[in-house]
């Protein structure tokens, strides 16, 4: 048997390099084209995920413009109980001057009752105006943060709709490069 040249050897050497290089660059493309089809179900879930947040920082924003308008009707219809107690008040106090000149001592003491219960009701009344006036400014504020909820959803689904284009085009391109599927 005759010796291989050197030139030989060398090509097989090449040859053998190259078919290896081949086979790998085969398998790997396989596991690129399964890994590409992982990413691209993983971020479809995270568009539909993205999709269900916003629907619901939307609900939420709904909800929370229905509270702030039943809070302001609170507020006005508070302020119309407060405005009748201040003038339920000063028609009691002009009753019991009236009665108090008169001598009339009966009266004098059922006008002082009622100036009392007055006194009362516009005291809770100004009480729940504060109060409707603190779940108002509450109301908004939560308001605002699920309109900077919205806008975070929004983005991170812009994020992961161009991620799926990006893994998309990453599976065409790997398809196409292993000679079709």
């Amino acid at each position: 048997m005759k010796p291989l040249s050197r030139w030989t050897v060398s090509t097989m050497w090449v040859g053998g390099i190259c078919a290896g290089v081949a086979l790998f660059a085969l398998t790997a493309s396989a596991q690129d084209v399964r890994q590409d089809v992982r990413d691209l179900r993983s971020d479809r879930r995270d568009v539909g995920q993205d999709t269900r947040d916003i629907r619901s920082d939307r609900r939420a924003i709904s909800r929370d413009t229905g509270d702030i308008r039943q809070d302001r009707r609170d507020i006005r219809r508070d302020t119309r109980d407060i405005r009748s107690d201040r003038r339920d008040l000063a028609t009691d106090r002009q009753n019991l001057r009236n009665a108090e000149q008169a001598g009339n001592q009966r009266a004098v003491n059922a006008d002082t009752r009622d100036i009392r219960q007055d006194r009362r009701d516009l005291n809770r009344d100004v009480r729940d105006r504060q109060t409707d006036r603190r779940d108002l400014r509450a109301d908004r504020q939560d308001r605002r943060t699920d309109r900077r909820d919205l806008r975070a959803d929004r983005q991170d689904r812009r994020a992961d709709r161009r991620d799926v284009r990006l893994d998309r085009r990453d599976l065409h391109r790997d398809v196409r490069a292993r000679g079709g599927r």
